[in-house]
């Protein structure tokens, strides 16, 4: 499979919590439709496999596995294998930074869904604007559910 392959990097600043708070919560990842309102289904596959169900603006969903491929509590230090409508990998690293936490995310993907392969060369800017909001929601409730607010619904920016 050629094309259609993506590297995005984030970084979320989030204050008031311990590098040990967030990485117990990125690492369970069960319980991301809490936090994280693109994320609509989880369904743990086994101990290390879990299959979400993400949908963002654009009107389709992604069907994403994640196995873990490496977790390090100590170091802050995770990583996780991703199949079915993408596949590539996704690694994360939190660290103390000033009163807060800094969680960076780097994945690593290509597009394994027929309609983001065809539609790659034309609306390559749309896709990585939409990721860009998704992103931008996930840090809002997860920053908003670290400080114990309530969660947002699906939909909701």
């Amino acid at each position: 499979m050629t094309g259609a392959r993506y590297r995005f990097r984030s970084k979320w600043l989030l204050p008031g919590t311990t590098p040990e708070r967030v990485f117990g919560v990125v690492t369970d990842l069960a319980g991301y439709p809490r936090w994280w309102s693109d994320v609509r289904a989880v369904r743990r596959v086994d101990d290390d496999t879990a299959e979400l169900v993400c949908r963002s603006r654009l009107p389709f969903r992604l069907v994403v596995r994640m196995h873990r491929d490496h977790q390090d509590e100590r170091r802050g230090l995770m990583r996780v294998r991703l199949s079915g409508d993408l596949d590539g990998t996704l690694a994360g690293a939190v660290r103390a930074a000033g009163a807060g936490t800094l969680l960076e995310i780097t994945q690593d993907v290509q597009a394994c869904k027929k309609l983001l392969r065809r539609f790659d060369t034309v609306a390559r800017p749309l896709f990585r604007a939409n990721h860009a909001l998704m992103m931008r929601r996930g840090h809002r409730g997860l920053s908003a559910y670290l400080a114990g607010a309530p969660a947002l619904e699906p939909g909701q920016a």
